[in-house]
């Protein structure tokens, strides 16, 4: 399939949509009532420091709601404006943020059944509208929802749009693109389908198996068990790995990403020399500035003298995991919550293990005078945050409003 040609044809269609509709102000209104908050806004002002009775707050300096997920949720809210009486479907959720999803289904926006992987694009039909989430959607989806006479609106966001043109580039010089990134994630997944042969490695451990095996040669059938999920049809590591790309899904941590590409590069220079590496290797800028700025934010958060860790965001969004790994690699007590919801009766919190379940723990908060890191994914309105802290602020019994 000729993806570029066919996303060309798809931008000059008159029932598909990339821009607002023209409700701007009364969105950006309606955003602003639900999801900004008065108090991080105090907190901002106050070199993102704020201390009430014996607990301090620190913020990190870059967190939430980045611009391409505020972006598309306001694209979601105009589109439900501008076609008030029509069904409107999102693909997948819009964010990975269970409220936001949850808002948008209060206004009658329904949401594709996922079956056993498999999304259940039955209930679409000609003339419905299809929103596009934040992420994207795979050329597959986007040729299916056309077809059908969809009206669709696309609020991919740009960074996103960026790795796909930088596949689409390794695809007309017949490279393989090495894609770091879960191969099961919406963007991966939406980014895979507009190359023609890629690889996906979930971090650096896999692309060293991956190098040692560009070098050394090794056990096919091996090699091919554990990328089983995670290669094109039909992929073939003695052939399909003389030429490669570097894209990455945009929610990775900034640094894997770029050891990824170095070692990589360095694999190919060893394999065929500096004066052929240019044929055997590729490589763009794909990381996203809003996934490197939290993350940047994160590191000098957790060197602050922390006694405990609050990181906000869905359980589904990578860049909130990552966000989270960080502070558990730096041995910080740390609670990954996706909501406010979460802490309580009590000095109690339900919270996700990094790479695990959910567990309970008791008496989270220490006694005594504390410091508490918070910080949210970048699918995490405002509003989520305070009504975090507030509830830390309830079991130290600080009132939430004092000096405010």
């Amino acid at each position: 399939m000729d993806t570029k040609a066919f996303k060309r044809s798809l931008h000059h269609s008159e029932h598909y949509f990339r821009q607002g509709f023209g409700h701007g102000e009364d969105v950006a209104g309606q955003m602003q009532t639900e999801y900004n908050s008065g108090l991080i806004q105090q907190i901002r002002d106050a070199n993102y420091t704020l201390t009430r009775g014996n607990v301090t707050i620190k913020l990190a300096q870059a967190f939430g709601f980045c611009w391409g997920v505020e972006r598309a949720v306001a694209m979601a809210y105009e589109t439900r404006q501008h076609f008030p009486t029509e069904r409107i479907w999102i693909t997948n959720e819009i964010i990975h943020n269970p409220g936001v999803n949850q808002r948008l289904k209060e206004m009658a926006v329904g949401f594709i059944d996922v079956n056993e992987g498999e999304k259940d694009f039955s209930v679409v039909g000609q003339g419905d509208v299809v929103i596009l989430p934040a992420f994207g959607a795979s050329v597959q989806e986007m040729q299916l929802l056309n077809d059908r006479g969809c009206i669709i609106v696309d609020t991919t966001c740009p960074w996103v749009s960026k790795v796909w043109n930088t596949v689409e580039k390794h695809k007309k010089k017949a490279h393989t693109s090495i894609i770091h990134g879960k191969y099961n994630h919406e963007e991966t997944i939406a980014t895979s389908s507009f190359a023609d042969k890629y690889l996906i490695v979930l971090n650096l451990k896999e692309a060293e198996y991956v190098a040692d095996y560009m070098l050394n040669g090794g056990d096919r059938v091996a090699f091919m068990a554990k990328f089983a999920n995670a290669c094109s049809a039909g992929f073939d590591p003695e052939t399909d790995l003389e030429r490669i790309g570097i894209a990455n899904q945009t929610t990775m941590l900034k640094g894997e990403t770029e050891q990824i590409g170095k070692l990589l590069e360095h694999t190919m220079l060893k394999k065929y020399g500096p004066q052929a590496l240019s044929q055997h290797f590729l490589s763009f800028n794909t990381i996203c500035d809003a996934t490197q700025e939290r993350q940047d934010a994160m590191f000098d958060l957790v060197d602050d003298n922390l006694d405990v860790m609050v990181v906000i965001g869905g359980y589904n969004s990578s860049n909130t995991t990552h966000l989270q790994e960080i502070a558990v690699e730096r041995h910080i007590p740390s609670y990954h919550i996706d909501s406010a919801s979460r802490i309580g009766p009590g000095n109690r919190i339900e919270h996700k293990l990094l790479h695990g379940d959910m567990t309970h723990t008791e008496g989270w908060l220490p006694d005594g005078p504390i410091t508490v890191g918070v910080t949210s994914g970048a699918s995490t309105p405002d509003r989520s945050v305070e009504e975090t802290i507030e509830r830390i602020f309830a079991i130290k019994a600080v009132p939430v409003t004092a000096g405010v």
